[in-house]
């Protein structure tokens, strides 16, 4: 069953293009949206990479290590390309093409995480279907960063196209990678530790910082299905 990550692929290509043009129509009206996806993308990491990770490798004390190269990594990342959507405008633009190259940074992201779904398939369905579910929801950020620095729609779309493309080519390597099981769950260690910083710096602080109830209920929501949805699959 490996080849379904290809098909679940192609879905993260349109539902990037939806979340990516909502993004430039509406692009001061997403929080809500942004709040639930940070609750299912931490619960991911938390309640299925995790457990299948710890099982896979085999010690705990790796598993630890992996999840914080895992965060801080992708913390370096972010820094050394300005990719954080939250700095102050007038510093984000003072940096030659910050667009270009956040935008470039997050469309290498999406390849990773295509990369992510097509080796989570390795290990079993469930986990799969659970960073599938991860990656599907947070496809807004290309366009938003481009907004953000410049203003350019057109180049904005660029980007789109490329970070919507991103992943499926990510997931047809993925799923045709040859690697062992320890091999797959030093590599969930670290996938784990970008869901958690994602979650934990990019996503959920949205919501936080213009909180409401529906807000807070929305990610409390996606928190607590993607826990359900791991219990019942483990059985």
């Amino acid at each position: 069953m490996n080849w379904i990550a290809i098909p679940l692929a192609g879905i993260t290509v349109i539902s990037t293009l939806i979340g990516g043009l909502t993004a430039l129509r509406y692009h001061r009206q997403l929080t809500t949206l942004i709040a639930l996806t940070g609750g299912v993308v931490v619960a991911v990491a938390l309640f299925d990479v995790l457990p299948e990770a710890i099982d896979a490798v085999g010690n705990a004390r790796r598993v630890s290590l992996l999840v914080g190269v895992g965060f801080i990594g992708f913390f370096l990342a972010e820094r050394l390309l300005v990719l954080h959507h939250r700095d102050e405008a007038e510093q984000a633009r003072a940096h030659a093409q910050v667009g270009v190259l956040g935008a470039a940074g997050l469309s290498l992201h999406s390849f990773i995480d295509g990369l992510g779904i097509g080796l989570a398939f390795h290990l079993n369905n469930t986990t799969g279907y659970l960073v599938f579910l991860a990656v599907v929801t947070h496809g807004l950020n290309t366009v938003s960063f481009v907004l953000s620095q410049r203003q350019d729609r057109r180049r904005a779309l660029t980007w789109l196209g490329i970070d919507a493309l991103a992943p499926f080519l990510g997931a047809i390597v993925g799923t045709f990678v040859s690697i062992s099981e320890y091999g797959l769950g030093n590599l969930l260690c670290v996938y784990a530790g970008f869901f958690l910083y994602m979650g934990a710096t990019d996503l959920l602080p949205e919501a936080h910082h213009h909180p409401s109830r529906l807000r807070v209920a929305v990610t409390v929501l996606g928190f607590g299905a993607t826990y359900v949805i791991a219990r019942v699959a483990a059985g």
